[in-house]
């Protein structure tokens, strides 16, 4: 399935806008209960007002809110960055660390967070456990943990070191466009003839079509219709 996703999914990566390590680490912060699509509206501006770690640690906290409002829990996340700025500036001499460990320590920033930054920014692979992920490993029966950090470590096993960052992106990029939470669109699911979930939501080739979303939608439904003609997906790739 993972070769497949592959083949799926060619130009997976992370739909969050970034040009570094630090903007990448503040736009994770602000994803959380927020989609990507509203984190990048609203990163332009900010990265513009904050460009280092001490900006952080040194901005006026109504600003800062305001700037993040947008994304939700502002309150919260402002925290969290300025108080990620300030560590960074005290241990790592403002700049963010490339290691779990360190990453882990920092205000923000958990195991989902440090696995993204490292994947993306430093190209250390990571396995990145975020809803649709947990989601759809469960429902593909690839294991029945609950608990993130259980999940990272029941799939690391099951997919090559080297492919974590881009199995992650592959797994999301599916969840996000074509197997929903609440309607997953199987009849037009490239995965349809490997998935024990198949059911879960319409088979019927037209209805499920309807379902799928994002500009890969033509390449999707083009890939589901060879595969219901006997094709399968990631069969002649590495």
């Amino acid at each position: 399935m993972v070769r497949a996703l592959a083949e799926g999914y060619p130009d997976a990566h992370c739909e969050l806008d970034f040009t570094n390590p630090l903007e990448l680490a503040v736009a994770t912060i602000l994803s959380a209960q927020c989609t990507d699509k509203k984190v990048n509206e609203t990163t332009p501006a900010l990265f513009a007002r904050y460009r280092t770690a001490a900006d952080y640690a040194g901005a006026e906290r109504t600003e800062l809110e305001e700037l993040i409002r947008a994304t939700g829990f502002y309150r919260n996340k402002t925290s969290s960055l300025m108080g990620l700025g300030a560590a960074l500036v005290e241990k790592f001499d403002g700049e963010v660390p490339g290691t779990l460990d360190e990453l882990v320590t920092l205000p923000g920033i958990g195991r989902k967070t440090a696995n993204v930054i490292l994947g993306n920014a430093f190209d250390v692979p990571g396995i990145t456990v975020d809803t649709h992920f947990g989601r759809l490993v469960r429902r593909w029966g690839w294991t029945e943990e609950e608990d993130p950090v259980k999940v990272e470590h029941a799939i690391g096993p099951l997919i090559p070191r080297k492919d974590w960052t881009m199995a992650s992106h592959w797994i999301i990029f599916h969840g996000r466009r074509v197997c929903h939470a609440r309607k997953p669109a199987c009849g037009a699911c490239f995965l349809a003839p490997e998935c024990p979930s198949f059911g879960e939501g319409p088979t019927e080739p037209d209805k499920a079509a309807k379902l799928v979303k994002g500009v890969e939608a033509e390449h999707l439904l083009e890939l589901a219709e060879r595969v219901r003609g006997g094709y399968r997906p990631g069969k002649s790739t590495g």
